[in-house]
């Protein structure tokens, strides 16, 4: 894999040609939809694979997967633009192996809402370990509000592709908004406490799921010690099922951190109560807040740094975000409000509003600054946008090996980013539960 960084005069054409690949190569493996409108600072995965198939007549994926002693799975990862799908024609020519990943293997989680495109779906399902449907929530009365649209059609989608799906239980209300009154009722009854549990447990079996993943945020502080021990409980029920634990963890980096997001979590018993932790590594650039990038290196390094002082790695899934903010100057704070859009989205308004973009060497992440008339006033206004490409990913999935964790956790999978998926496929095996 070569991570190349387009440069003033550059065309697919001229990159192909220095690095010793062809321009439909890239163009495909990048999904780009305007291959000729590239932009200074962008990234392009540049793949080189050691075996090729050319699909004859007669042939399907399986028998092509059975050929080299592949899995589906495989061939899906080395040819995303397959979608996940097995339609495949004469003359397609398939890439069967690239070379083993240099960093091992790992286990991979994402998270999706029920309403996920279905095409971004099953095009991510083989990068995945698990998938945590987002979200049941909990009534006063320790009934579980279902997701919006179901989840059932996701579970079954999920165990096409051998991905684990995960029951997600959050403090989320009817409201859809996280309670710290609701996780204090809880924590603080613990018949309530028994009763989300059954309920919990009588789900995850009526609906086939795989495991269960709690965040409870905004926990008070007074019930830093209740909560690994509703988790406790927890683990003591699920277990004997053979279904899996996970728990999210709001990014601390260390035990005295103040702060109603913080207090409620202690990461040493958390850890000890579950299989698993999932560190929600992102959100210093946020909504509301002044310009950064969504996860600065080195504050997801300190984070990581404090965190296995408290919790065994083996049991640590590094959060990954997958979104990107764009913030019109100047910010106000209490006024701004940033705008959303994914990765692939920063680098078309880059391509739009011909900006150059910048790779911030001290957060690790590329960002890019333009100019926009406001249509309500008039006025033109600078706009800065922060966002992850190849190199940054390059940078947060390498994380993985230097901590020696279990894997890495995507909020969200909702919007398609090609170099996530292609940089992760690159680097590591992922891991399979038989």
């Amino acid at each position: 894999m070569i991570i190349y960084t387009v440069q003033s005069g550059d065309t697919v054409y001229s990159i192909a040609r220095k690095n010793g690949t062809t321009p439909s190569r890239i163009i495909t493996d990048n999904n780009l939809e305007n291959p000729e409108k590239l932009t200074v600072g962008q990234t392009l995965v540049l793949l080189y694979p050691t075996l090729t198939y050319t699909v004859r007549g007669g042939d399907t994926l399986q028998s092509i997967a059975n050929a080299y002693g592949v899995s589906l799975n495989e061939l899906w990862r080395n040819n995303p633009s397959l979608a996940g799908s097995n339609y495949i024609y004469p003359g397609q020519v398939l890439n069967i192996a690239y070379e083993t990943p240099p960093l091992g293997s790992i286990r991979t989680n994402g998270y999706a809402y029920p309403y996920i495109d279905r095409n971004i779906l099953r095009t991510t399902l083989p990068y995945l370990t698990y998938l945590s449907i987002f979200t049941y929530g909990i009534r006063l009365d320790g009934t579980l509000i279902p997701p919006t649209g179901g989840d059932s059609e996701l579970i079954a989608i999920a165990k096409e592709y051998g991905t684990v799906p995960l029951m997600m239980l959050t403090s989320l209300t009817e409201e859809g908004t996280f309670s710290n009154e609701l996780v204090a009722q809880i924590l603080g009854d613990e018949a309530l406490a028994n009763t989300v549990i059954d309920n919990a447990l009588a789900t995850l079996t009526e609906k086939g799921y795989g495991g269960l993943d709690v965040d409870f945020e905004y926990i008070p502080a007074q019930y830093a010690e209740a909560y690994p021990a509703f988790l406790n409980r927890l683990r003591e029920r699920l277990a004997p099922e053979g279904l899996v634990l996970f728990a999210s963890l709001a990014p601390k980096n260390s035990p005295t951190q103040r702060g109603l997001l913080y207090e409620g979590h202690d990461y040493g018993a958390v850890g000890d109560a579950v299989d698993y932790t999932l560190l929600m590594t992102y959100e210093w650039g946020y909504t509301y807040g002044p310009p950064l990038a969504v996860a600065p290196l080195p504050q997801v390094r300190q984070v990581l740094d404090y965190a296995i002082t408290e919790i065994p790695p083996e049991k640590i899934f590094l959060g990954i975000p997958n979104y990107a903010y764009d913030w019109t100057l100047p910010f106000v704070r209490g006024e701004s409000m940033a705008r959303s859009l994914s990765n692939v989205a920063a680098v078309q308004l880059a391509a739009d509003k011909k900006a150059e973009i910048v790779f911030d060497e001290q957060a690790q992440a590329p960002t890019f600054r333009y100019f926009e008339r406001d249509p309500a006033t008039e006025e033109v206004r600078e706009h800065v946008v922060w966002f992850d490409d190849a190199r940054s990913m390059d940078q947060k999935l390498r994380l993985l090996q230097e901590y020696n964790l279990a894997g890495g956790s995507v909020w969200n999978i909702m919007r398609y980013f090609p170099q996530l998926w292609l940089v992760l496929n690159s680097l590591y095996t992922i891991e399979r539960i038989p």
